[in-house]
């Protein structure tokens, strides 16, 4: 099971009652965000995301309302008892603004691990079971997209290991793919396994004009998690000159990419009420919904 949840879906400046656009993605007990504006930390915590599981950070580009929550983040991760390296990844300049950012906070009690990216073109990280993905988008500066799926092992079947009497202290080793040698015999994990399961992919889309390279980006994906700051189509020259995206647009994406789910976020802070645009969006693609601050869902398959 993949937790994911949106602790804030707003744009510009946090408001009294929406914070700024970030997401928290998390899967036995380890967690990825995407963003950290202004007062992501009390975000994270009105949404009862556990700052403890937070392994890796992950920067779409350096406006104010995507980072300037770096220190404070950061800072409140080492009040809660961190201690493990936090990687944070984003587009080129990553280095020096991170260094800026911290000089208010110089003593952490974690090492950060750096790793930026050329944002010409995109490319791909992998830790563990997860492979974490970006494409650069089209916005006044360089921006990433991002893409997190999670493999998942190959369902195992216990009647067929009970037929060649393995002891259930091996199930977990035959699971994680590797054979065994049980009464002499050697024991291959595809002899108890039932094939592959697909992936969990999420895929995170903000402060971008639509690009045709979102549709192949998100493609499958489970969730796609994209911007609006508007609905109305009167809105399209104000948006287009600042480089965003209306519902329409994020749905059409979601649509051509034959995802499962389509959550809008990054509100205007004049759309005081998104829920009253949804159709522009449901019209193109049903299955959208309007996120709110501490959004959440399980993706299981």
């Amino acid at each position: 099971m993949t937790e994911v949840c949106l602790p804030g879906t707003g744009g510009m400046v946090p408001l009294p009652d929406r914070w700024l656009t970030c997401c928290w993605i998390e899967q036995q007990g380890c967690a990825v965000l995407i963003d950290c504006g202004e007062g992501t930390q009390i975000a994270l915590k009105e949404a009862d995301c556990r700052l403890s599981r937070l392994d890796t950070l992950l920067i779409t580009h350096f406006h104010a309302d995507h980072i300037a929550g770096l220190p404070g983040l950061l800072l409140t991760l080492g009040n809660s008892g961190k201690t493990s390296p936090l990687t944070i990844i984003g587009p080129e300049g990553l280095n020096s603004i991170v260094t800026s950012l911290t000089c208010i906070a110089p003593a952490l009690p974690f090492p950060l691990e750096i790793l930026e990216k050329d944002s010409s073109h995109g490319g791909e990280w992998h830790i563990n079971n997860i492979k974490i993905s970006w494409l650069p988008l089209n916005h006044r500066i360089p921006c990433f997209g991002y893409s997190v799926l999670y493999s998942r092992k190959p369902i195992f079947n216990p009647q067929k290991a009970a037929v060649l009497g393995i002891p259930k202290t091996l199930y977990k080793t035959l699971h994680d793919g590797n054979s065994v040698m049980y009464n002499g015999q050697l024991i291959k994990p595809e002899t108890v396994l039932d094939g592959q399961r697909a992936p969990i992919k999420i895929c995170y889309s903000t402060d971008t004009l639509p690009i045709e390279a979102l549709v192949e980006f998100a493609s499958g994906a489970d969730l796609l998690i994209s911007e609006g700051m508007y609905g109305k189509e009167e809105m399209r020259r104000k948006m287009t000159d600042k480089m965003h995206m209306l519902f329409s647009d994020s749905a059409k994406i979601a649509k051509q990419a034959d995802v499962g789910l389509l959550w809008l976020t990054h509100f205007s802070p004049a759309l005081t009420n998104p829920d009253e645009q949804l159709d522009s969006a449901r019209q193109i693609f049903g299955n959208t919904v309007v996120a709110y601050d501490g959004i959440r869902a399980n993706i299981v398959k």
